[in-house]
């Protein structure tokens, strides 16, 4: 059988790829690696059994907020979304913690009074075109934006750094809560844009929320993958392609794939100039991973932390940058900055009676195997003491776990690829349309194409529509 369109991977992207495809009536089969879909959307017993972690991603604003995927109906698929009480919150040794709240008003009557004018100026503007205007920031690059003068006010904003946007605040407090959202880029805070990832983040929090779906992440791409079916679909688990030349007769190829993969699994059939660009391209940071089954929830000593999806572990803002400029330069935080969250406070599912889960990841070299277990252990205690009295097991991956688990986190790397300036808009080879490789019938429908990384299937999305463009 020959098929319109063949994707490798069946991560969010290449769901959302096969989808729009789909939707034109096209012919489109899936291959997946592993025995079950999903990418960086897992969700397994990795601790003990009844306590379901998620392997890699675990809250999803972008997901919720997505233009393409919620334009789909996967809630008559499964996916059911739980909104924790306060989408953010961020502690401090000596006062308050940060927080950021669904309601915009409620979090700037929150902040000390010194920094509420300037948050407000700051996020206020494009909160009620939102929606609109995050389908331009998804976008790639050489679109024309829909809205190019709200566009143009937002990239004032986003182009700085996290250092130099974050001198508009005066409080430890409000500092130190955007430096946990601009730590989300994995980037040294001197470096331009990296107030980009914070701003998005803080907005879409009082847009849509900082939510998970029930059951675990899994939920979204088996929403999505029996959307994709149900169009007439077709997936297949269990291979691994090592060549193109493995694949069945058809006019298409879609790399739900990084660079790297791409290179091996493509070979000669790339163009030799598009092939070095892909040679030269460069990974970021990675990550280690840390899961808990817990007797009991985080005793954070901040109430607004017990009830928080999201916690940003890591102090101030000082304690923030200097954590993420140590493992861009190569080093191990004794104090990292560390992303924890606890959905089993809102889903019952993910754990025994009365019985909790703890995820949780710091950000390290990329390609390192330092085992960062106490250093994340004793971040979290510091702010919750007791939390090692909680822990019944946990279970660690270290970069080559991560990779060993999903080859598209190369070193350890879960954005497809290093976000900087450099790469951010242009990834992963410079060209007008990123998705289509030049003089072949191949698309690149991962990551590590514009807008990167994160569970919101834009990547996918767009490479379809460069496909549908072509044929």
């Amino acid at each position: 059988m020959k098929y319109d369109a063949i994707i490798i991977g069946s991560g969010p992207n290449g769901l959302a790829a096969g989808i729009r495809l789909a939707q034109e009536g096209l012919s489109v089969k899936i291959f997946e690696k592993e025995d079950t879909i999903g990418g960086g959307t897992r969700t397994l017993e990795l601790t003990q059994p009844g306590f379901h972690h998620d392997i890699c991603s675990a809250i999803h604003p972008l997901a919720k907020a997505s233009p393409f995927l919620k334009s789909l109906p996967l809630k008559d698929y499964g996916l059911e979304w739980i909104q924790p009480e306060v989408p953010v919150a961020h502690p401090l040794d000596d006062q308050p913690s940060g927080a950021l709240f669904r309601s915009f008003d409620k979090t700037v009557s929150y902040l000390q009074e010194e920094d509420k004018s300037n948050y407000a100026h700051s996020f206020a503007p494009f909160l009620e075109k939102w929606d609109e205007l995050l389908t331009d920031i998804l976008a790639p690059f050489s679109l024309i934006p829909n809205h190019p003068l709200k566009m143009a006010q937002f990239g004032l904003q986003a182009l700085r750094s996290a250092n130099g946007f974050t001198k508009r605040f005066k409080s430890t407090q409000t500092r130190a809560l955007f430096a946990g959202l601009a730590a989300h880029g994995i980037m040294p805070f001197d470096a331009t844009a990296t107030a980009a990832i914070g701003l998005v983040l803080g907005i879409t929090a009082h847009t849509v929320g900082w939510p998970y779906p029930k059951g675990g992440s899994h939920a979204i791409t088996k929403a999505m993958a029996g959307y994709f079916e149900s169009l007439g679909g077709e997936i297949e688990t269990g291979v691994e392609i090592t060549s193109v030349q493995e694949l069945p007769d058809t006019k298409t190829i879609l790399f739900n794939n990084t660079p790297q993969q791409i290179l091996n699994i493509a070979g000669e059939k790339l163009p030799q100039s598009y092939a070095k660009k892909l040679q030269r391209y460069e990974y970021g940071q990675g990550v280690f991973k840390l899961d808990f089954a817990l007797s009991e929830p985080i005793p954070w000593k901040d109430e607004l932390c017990q009830k928080a999806g999201t916690v940003h572990v890591g102090g101030t803002f000082e304690e923030i940058a200097t954590s993420e400029e140590q493992t861009a330069n190569g080093k191990h935080a004794d104090k990292p900055y560390v992303l924890v969250a606890q959905q089993s406070l809102g889903d019952e599912s993910r754990a025994p009676d009365n019985k909790h889960t703890g995820w949780a990841y710091c950000h390290v070299p990329n390609g390192s195997t330092e085992d960062m277990t106490e250093p994340i252990i004793s971040q979290i205690e510091r702010f919750a003491p007791g939390f090692r009295d909680c822990i019944i097991e946990g279970h660690a991956m270290h970069t080559q776990d991560m990779q060993a688990y999903n080859p598209n986190y190369i070193g350890g790397d879960i954005n497809g690829g290093r976000a900087d300036i450099t790469q951010l808009f242009t990834r992963p080879a410079g060209l007008f349309d990123p998705y289509h490789i030049p003089k072949t019938n191949m698309y690149i429908a991962s990551s590590s194409t514009p807008p990167g990384g994160g569970v919101h299937g834009m990547c996918g999305y767009h490479a379809a529509e460069s496909v549908l463009g072509r044929l």
